[in-house]
């Protein structure tokens, strides 16, 4: 059934608040959210934080006689039927430090989640939005809250009680303690705002999130600012178009309208839209900063000619690839950046450029990871961002220090050469550690290195060895025709575990 969201009139003096929850890992901003909402979202995020902007819209039924805040004031809320209340949930971890400015940008009001960092803070004082601080956890034997109203006061954040009158909600997100009265005071901060609308004004929007969806093309997520959408309308996110084929609310419904502070995604993008632009009629040109391309040390083909790190990213939203791009640096060579699964042009471009594959939250195409292994290009998929940032600095820094690179496995000396058919087999004795079919290995003459390759086939006298080890003798024959003598050395290796 296809739902219509739209308001009781067509102007309407106020809208509904559009409140960022904001918050480090594991402050409580997602637990805090699903005790509104009576879902179950934080259980299924990846290592328990937060990796994108969520958009949801929850309705309340005022009481009769709503119960008392902190703060006399409350009681001025009108005893209307319901109202409703649009939350943004943004990221905690550092790397998404621009989602979730973008999240604070869009918002009328600001929750801020302690105990907390100086970054959100700093956020929320530059979009100069009210504030108001949930003090979570209170339902902990450790909780202080009066310390963190003093921890507070130290970065010029001050509440009432304090010297100021910034409001304080202690909660509890475990338990649902204080969630009312949160909710009561968001409502009382918004009435006094005045946040006003005018639904026949020109239709705005922004974009929170953008991905490719395998099943359902190219969805954003936006929310509504001013007028609202419909099916059929043509829209663009500065120049990139979408006639829109469906709208779905936050909780899956199909809808026909979205009024002003709705969050929707929208299905029937040409492209996909970069976050943080903002959603119109008409094309416009665009203010947003795309992400530089970054000089990338994430490069592996042959990897004694390496020198930087080329690297194709691909990623489930638009937003986690900012947020990667942004925190990279600028170390490594980017080939391109786009959403969605991995597929088979990435492994060919891969192969063709010298680039490593970076996946994050994404899946690779059976069809892609045949072709990856056949062509020997590598793919590494995380679904945790502090993971990915952690092992791109080590593989930066494996780059730049050659010698961390390889581990040696094992030494042998060329005694004689004989022929095998077509191919040319080194007679070698092992003088150190072991030598194994399949092992990368470099060959030296003298303290030059000549060439390098991997051993295709070991035998020791007629038989197939798979392992040899020091102080044997053994026939090696290569996977390409090097040019070795008698009298070379070989030196069997295997690649830091980060760059295979």
């Amino acid at each position: 059934m296809v739902k219509k969201l739209e308001p009781t009139s067509t102007l309407q003096p106020t809208r509904s608040p559009i409140v960022a929850v904001l918050g480090h890992v594991d402050h409580g901003k997602t637990t805090l959210l699903d005790t509104i909402r009576k879902s179950d979202k934080a259980a299924h995020e990846t290592g328990g934080i937060t990796q994108h902007i969520g958009a949801y819209q929850i309705k309340i039924k005022d009481q009769k006689s709503p119960p008392k805040a902190d703060r006399p004031l409350a009681e001025k809320i009108k005893n209307e039927d319901e109202k409703s209340i649009t939350f943004i949930d943004t990221p905690g971890h550092e790397a998404f430090l621009k989602m979730r400015a973008r999240g604070a940008s869009i918002a009328d009001i600001a929750v801020l989640v302690v105990a907390q960092t100086l970054e959100s803070i700093e956020i929320i004082k530059k979009t100069e939005i009210p504030m108001v601080v949930a003090i979570n956890k209170i339902d902990l034997p450790e909780a202080d809250p009066e310390k963190i109203k003093r921890q507070l006061a130290q970065h010029d954040v001050l509440v009432e009680g304090f010297g100021g009158d910034i409001v304080v909600v202690p909660i509890s997100a475990k338990t649902g303690e204080g969630v009312p009265q949160l909710l009561e005071v968001l409502l009382l901060v918004a009435e006094m705002k005045e946040i006003k609308t005018d639904t026949t004004s020109a239709m705005e929007a922004v974009v929170v999130e953008a991905k490719r969806d395998n099943k359902r093309g190219i969805v954003a997520t936006v929310i509504v600012k001013n007028g609202t959408l419909k099916i059929g309308d043509t829209i663009y996110a500065e120049n990139i178009k979408a006639r829109i084929r469906a709208l779905i609310s936050d909780t899956g419904e199909m809808v026909t309208i979205a009024t002003p502070s709705t969050p929707v995604e929208i299905l029937g993008w040409e492209a996909v839209p970069q976050v943080g632009t903002i959603v119109t009629p008409t094309p416009q040109m665009s203010t947003a900063t795309a992400p530089p391309k970054k000089n990338y040390s994430f490069e592996l083909p042959p990897l004694e000619t390496a020198t930087k790190l080329k690297i194709i990213l691909k990623t489930d939203v638009a937003g986690s690839q900012e947020a990667i791009l942004a925190n990279v640096g600028d170390l490594v060579e980017l080939v391109y950046a786009s959403t969605g699964e991995i597929g088979e042009s990435d492994v060919l471009t891969a192969k063709s450029t010298g680039a490593f594959i970076i996946g994050f939250n994404v899946k690779i195409g059976n069809a892609a990871a045949k072709l990856a292994t056949v062509e020997k290009v590598r793919v590494k998929v995380y679904r945790i961002i502090y993971e990915l940032l952690e092992e791109v600095a080590e593989v930066i820094e494996l780059l730049n220090q050659p010698e961390a690179q390889e581990q040696e496995l094992g030494t042998a000396q060329i005694m004689a050469e004989f022929r095998f058919g077509e191919e040319r087999v080194a007679g070698c004795k092992v003088t150190g550690g072991r030598v194994v079919r399949n092992d990368l290995i470099k060959l030296l003459r003298g303290e030059e290195e000549v060439s390098r390759g991997r051993i295709k086939s070991l035998r020791t006298g007629k038989t197939d060895a798979p392992k040899v080890e020091a102080g044997s003798e053994c026939g090696m024959v290569f996977d390409k025709k090097l040019d070795f003598r008698v009298g070379d050395h070989i030196i069997a290796y295997k690649l830091h575990e980060l760059l295979t």
